[in-house]
């Protein structure tokens, strides 16, 4: 079996492609992206890096046209930007991705979405994939991943959806290390009470759930959440990560609503007068904030999803590569 993995040179890719390097029945692996960061790349002679822009419709036709399975790991994830910039990267690539795969007669797309589509700016607690969706998307990212979602299932190619939620461990540059820098620039305060409750999935327990929809046939043209279904307390987490890094735990608390009104503010201004990304997003504050947590009932019973590898593991194993890492770039 040969199986083409896009977004291989991020967080979530390069994991699997490692993964998938292991296992006797895939004899090889195209892993694309746009760059390659030492700290993500995988030496093996089963693996070929093909980079490229999957907006190219001849690129992706290229590098369709010997496999039999596409993993689409890659997205442009961002609370901030333009609505074009997303869909380009998300939608369009997603079509380029499915019109290739009827060329080259795929046999299955499994497709990492994102359950922001979930979200709404009030807690959200045990969401199954049959919950109603917001009438309105919290930012372009969220109806960018639910129109592809959408794309997908019209296409008539067998699929998988996953969305996992808030994916954390060795190779996390986005969740946890955002967090530390907003601390570093004493921009991380407690929003709301700090009791609020949310999932943070391992990451290798998101890789062993795409293995396992890999060959399971009762999971064609399902969408499943992931998470370890055992939520924690937001705040309780990032107080022990700054510790660990012999950083003072955060204390200083803002009311939710005045959090709130504030980067809307701010979010405002910066569209008004083009200014980029500002520090922090209405998403952001929600996110600090609010209790976000999924079933996964669905997983469980059907691709027999157990999760192996608990939360408190996947910090220590973020923390030891990140310190790592830290003193590798000083």
């Amino acid at each position: 079996m040969k199986i083409l993995v896009t977004g291989a040179t991020g967080f979530l890719g390069s994991r699997l492609i490692e993964k998938l390097d292991g296992l006797n029945y895939i004899d090889a692996i195209i892993a694309t992206g746009r760059k390659i960061r030492k700290t993500h790349f995988i030496e093996s002679e089963k693996i070929k890096y093909i980079l490229g822009e999957l907006s190219d419709e001849k690129f992706v036709n290229k590098i369709t046209s010997e496999v039999d399975i596409i993993i689409n790991c890659a997205s442009l994830s961002s609370p901030w930007g333009t609505y074009s910039d997303f869909e380009k990267a998300n939608i369009d690539t997603q079509n380029n991705l499915i019109q290739a795969s009827k060329i080259n007669k795929i046999k299955k797309i499994i497709y990492i979405s994102s359950p922001g589509v979930y979200y709404e700016f009030k807690d959200l607690i045990n969401i199954l994939e049959t919950s109603p969706l917001p009438k309105k998307f919290v930012n372009h990212y969220a109806k960018t991943k639910f129109l592809a979602e959408e794309l997908l299932k019209s296409s008539k190619i067998p699929y998988v959806i996953f969305r996992p939620k808030a994916i954390i461990g060795r190779g996390d540059h986005v969740i946890v290390p955002r967090l530390i820098k907003a601390y570093d620039d004493q921009k991380l305060k407690i929003v709301g009470n700090g009791k609020n409750l949310v999932d943070l999935t391992p990451v290798s327990n998101v890789v062993d759930a795409i293995i396992l929809a890999i060959n399971n046939e009762d999971a064609i043209n399902q969408t499943f959440n992931l998470s370890n279904g055992k939520p924690i307390k937001l705040w309780e987490v990032i107080n022990y990560v700054l510790k660990k890094l012999n950083k003072s735990k955060v204390t200083q608390r803002v009311p939710y609503n005045i959090a709130y009104f504030v980067t809307y503010i701010n979010e405002l201004i910066s569209k008004i007068f083009n200014l980029g990304e500002p520090s922090t997003t209405r998403y952001s504050i929600g996110i600090l904030a609010k209790s976000f947590t999924l079933n996964i009932n669905k997983a469980n019973d059907i691709l027999k999803y157990v999760p192996k590898q608990t939360t408190q593991e996947a910090i220590e194993e973020f923390l030891e590569w990140y310190k790592v890492s830290q003193e590798k770039e000083s």
